[in-house]
């Protein structure tokens, strides 16, 4: 049975990409797409950011059809400007919009967005109709188990947003109370997919690391897909070695050194053509240490990648990575 979002066909079982905030930008969701991501969404966007047309908010809004289908998230604390922000990401062209009724920061949830509408269920459904008449995309939402131990109340949540219209939920396996610590507990997700009355996908989130994991889950939790994000970072070859795993119950070898230094330049190519050379050589830093996480006496090398100022003393180090590593491996 292959999985539905309004018209969009995902398969048996797909694999989605969290939209994290600084990470999910297209040069990111490139090399996912590359290594098996069925389906991903933008970094979340502001909706007064959006309405107020802060370049910020406006360039997480370019989406390119080889990322397809891809969906737009945005979040906000009020009805009005979600509904404006919903016509405006709606005429970047994606294949859906989701709402973030997840995100546990500060500033987000403080200001009455994100996890906070956990505490205010009437303003959450009123909110997501009004998103889900202002565009003719289909509306996913993305949300926790409640707002903490007291609250857990996506049960209802997910009876009613279904009831006006959302056509896939997404549920984070914590509270926000919790933010990111602690074990997620998919035992309410799976209650959630059991319920007779909901018709939509239910795609679990939080701790998929690894091949096995995700398939005992998919076997434990009995959800429609699952949503990976954390584990993606620096290793987009999760999705291709979970997908390898359900389909032969072996594990795929782990990413050579080359495939590691191929991947890295390719992210660090996109970054630079999409956000320009200094702020896409700087953005790349924080994905260094990620692609060669476990690699032996890798510090000076890492410390030369973060230190380097343009893409040919990139290049330069990449290939004295490659030549050590050729020479130690073969």
């Amino acid at each position: 049975m292959s999985v539905q979002i309004g018209n969009i066909d995902l398969g048996e079982f797909p694999l989605l990409l969290a939209p994290m905030e600084d990470v999910s930008d297209p040069p990111f969701r490139y090399v996912c797409k590359q290594n098996g991501a069925d389906m991903m969404y933008t970094e979340f966007i502001s909706s007064e950011g959006l309405i107020r047309d802060a370049a910020k908010s406006r360039q997480k809004l370019d989406v390119f059809d080889y990322e397809r289908p891809i969906g737009i998230q945005i979040f906000g604390s009020d009805i009005n400007s979600m509904r404006e922000a919903t016509e405006i990401a709606t005429l970047a062209g994606p294949d859906l919009m989701d709402i973030n009724y997840g995100c546990p920061v500060k500033q987000v949830a403080c200001r009455g967005a994100g996890a906070s509408l956990l505490q205010d269920i009437d303003k959450m459904v009123a909110m997501t109709k009004a998103v889900v008449e202002a565009t003719h995309l289909p509306v996913t939402v993305k949300t926790r188990l409640g707002w903490d131990d007291n609250t857990k109340n996506v049960y209802e949540v997910a009876e009613r947003l279904q009831d006006i219209g959302i056509k896939a939920l997404t549920i984070h396996g914590r509270t926000r109370a919790q933010m990111y610590k602690g074990q997620a507990d998919w035992a309410l997700i799976r209650d959630i997919k059991k319920n007779p009355r909901i018709q939509i996908p239910i795609f679990g989130n939080g701790d998929i690391d690894s091949p096995e994991k995700a398939a005992q889950w998919r076997m434990e939790y009995e959800v429609d897909g699952m949503m990976i994000g954390r584990a993606a970072i620096g290793y987009p070859w999760i999705f291709r070695e979970i997908k390898h795993y359900f389909a032969t119950g072996e594990h795929l070898e782990g990413p050579t050194m080359a495939e590691r230094i191929d991947v890295c330049r390719t992210h660090l190519e996109k970054s630079v053509a999409w956000k320009g050379p200094k702020t896409g050589i700087f953005e790349m830093r924080r994905h260094y240490a990620s692609y060669f996480k476990g690699i032996e006496n890798f510090k000076e090398f890492r410390m030369k990648l973060v230190q380097a100022g343009t893409m040919e003393d990139v290049e330069e180090i990449l290939g004295q990575i490659n030549d050590n590593y050729a020479t130690e491996m073969a």
